[in-house]
């Protein structure tokens, strides 16, 4: 990604970010999942699915820091905040997760 535009720790954010996604799709999704990465436009998009059975999305929506003591939830919140924006879809049928990142210039986040 270096070549298209995202160096330094705006790549390790993401980068990380990636990280917390497979490893709830892992942890959460039976084990395994589907990853997916494309850049669009001035972009670069990753999306994570899994069949896991899905989660309350109304703490999500929140945005909400878990508490300190809570031993889950930090994921998807880390993820949403070392990206310029994230989507999350889920159900019973699984959970599917998008996260996009400017390649150059200004950050949303």
């Amino acid at each position: 990604m270096g070549k298209a535009g995202m160096v330094g720790q705006r790549l390790d954010d993401f980068v990380l970010a990636v990280n917390e996604l497979l490893t709830n799709a892992v942890r959460h999704g039976g084990g395994k999942g589907r990853l997916r990465l494309w850049r669009r436009g001035d972009e670069v998009v990753c999306e994570v699915s899994d069949h896991g059975g899905g989660f309350d999305e109304a703490r999500l929506a929140s945005g909400a820091r878990p508490a300190a003591d809570t031993p889950g939830g930090w994921g998807l919140w880390l993820a949403g905040k070392l990206s310029d924006r994230m989507e999350v879809h889920t159900g019973p049928g699984g959970t599917t997760v998008r996260i996009s990142a400017a390649l150059a210039g200004e950050s949303a986040h």
